[in-house]
């Protein structure tokens, strides 16, 4: 991957999309929902508060996390789809 993310953003591997339902009934492409949880592939430095100090970001490399359905960025890159956040469009992490 080629991205590099600037300040409090992380960039996102999105989860892949329930194709069947819980049913057992195939899903067409326009019936299937954004997925709202993927892997954290990147994360960047963190947010430059007004006092010069540098404020980390909560997610590390590696963590599932959850965003809101209209949170983020969607690029694609190399036919891989990524979502790029910002740490206050985060929900949680998913913790097995």
């Amino acid at each position: 991957m080629a991205i590099k993310p600037l300040q409090d953003r992380i960039v996102v591997e999105a989860a892949a999309k329930e194709e069947k339902s819980a049913g057992g009934i195939i899903l067409p492409d326009t019936a299937q929902e954004k997925p709202l949880k993927g892997t954290v592939l990147a994360v960047g430095p963190g947010k430059r508060l007004d006092s010069g100090q540098l404020s980390a970001v909560d997610v590390k490399v590696g963590d599932v996390v959850l965003y809101g359905k209209y949170g983020g960025t969607e690029v694609t890159i190399s036919g891989k789809d990524y979502v790029i956040l910002r740490s206050d469009d985060v929900l949680g992490v998913v913790i097995d």
